[in-house]
């Protein structure tokens, strides 16, 4: 097999893996801070164990470290409100917003970049509003708080990876990883006696959600972190960011096919599902000649792992 045909296909396998995450989320019974703050305290926990991950630590300066850690708390913000959308909708949901990411990029990215609004990004954020009108339009009136909690989501996911990818040649990916999932699991604990509900950030749980959870620390997060890396080597970024923007439909399509959630929408939603898909694969067309190599710096902190 040639090397470029095996990355993708590895990248395949890793998207899919990262759909699990939105089926995990839903059939994982703890709330979602203690879902996202045992996720980040385990795969953080664990690279703290690796060798590469100490020499990273100690060659970075402190007010790197900082830096990296701020951006871990908008991470740990991110996850907790992907997952609550979850909770409160369905995997579908919860998936279908954060393919809104990269229309918050259009307008969070160039404040932080400094630089001019790309009119052609503007496009795009301005047509996924219609899908986002029939998404809501085909859900169950209680469910349409958890697409308000995802948009938010999808929010966050634009400003973390604004800010990664401003600081992506600072730091070794996975010592940026550490740095970000040990602070948002910290952030997740201090925060979780404010929150209605909530309980403590790190319950013991049942057998049946400690077996989940660690498929989706390990088998959802660190393995398709690792696969991705290796694959990065063999393709553009632009191949990246096309098999990447499948994962929404991977978590419908696993959604539908395990948890039955087609029973739940009606054709409004699949409809803007389509809308908003349809705006996210535009954008990397847009800028194939332009699109700089490809970086790690989110594969390791979102469901959505490369926005451009």
């Amino acid at each position: 097999m040639q090397p470029v045909t095996k990355a993708r296909l590895q990248i395949h396998f890793c998207v899919l893996l990262w759909g699990f995450t939105a089926i995990l989320g839903k059939l994982i019974t703890l709330p979602a801070t203690a879902l996202v703050g045992w996720r980040m305290l385990l795969v953080g926990g664990s690279l703290l164990l690796t060798p590469r991950v100490w020499r990273g630590l100690r060659a970075m300066p402190m007010k790197l470290r900082l830096a990296y850690a701020g951006i871990g708390v908008l991470v740990s913000l991110h996850w907790l409100t992907f997952y609550a959308a979850i909770k409160l909708a369905n995997a579908s949901v919860g998936a279908t917003c954060i393919a809104l990411g990269p229309a918050f990029l259009a307008f969070v990215e160039p404040w932080i970049a400094r630089r001019r609004f790309d009119p052609r990004e503007l496009l795009m954020a301005i047509a996924v509003i219609p899908g986002v009108a029939m998404v809501a339009g085909g859900v169950p009136a209680h469910m349409r708080i958890g697409i308000a909690v995802g948009v938010v989501s999808a929010l966050f996911v634009a400003l973390f990876g604004s800010l990664n990818k401003r600081m992506v040649h600072h730091g070794d990916p996975l010592t940026v990883t550490c740095i970000e999932l040990g602070t948002g699991a910290l952030f997740l604990a201090l925060l979780a006696p404010w929150l209605p509900h909530a309980g403590p950030a790190f319950p013991v749980p049942n057998l049946h959600d400690a077996v989940l959870l660690l498929i989706l620390a390990f088998g959802c997060t660190l393995l398709p972190f690792s696969l991705v890396l290796v694959a990065l080597r063999h393709v553009s970024a632009f191949a990246m960011q096309m098999i990447t923007n499948l994962e929404p439909v991977y978590a419908i399509v696993l959604a539908m096919l395990l948890l039955g959630e087609q029973r739940q929408l009606d054709g409004w939603f699949y409809a803007g599902v389509v809308v908003i898909l349809a705006a996210v694969f535009a954008h990397p067309w847009l800028h194939r000649n332009e699109q700089a190599p490809v970086q790690a710096e989110l594969l390791g902190t979102a469901e959505s792992h490369n926005l451009d």
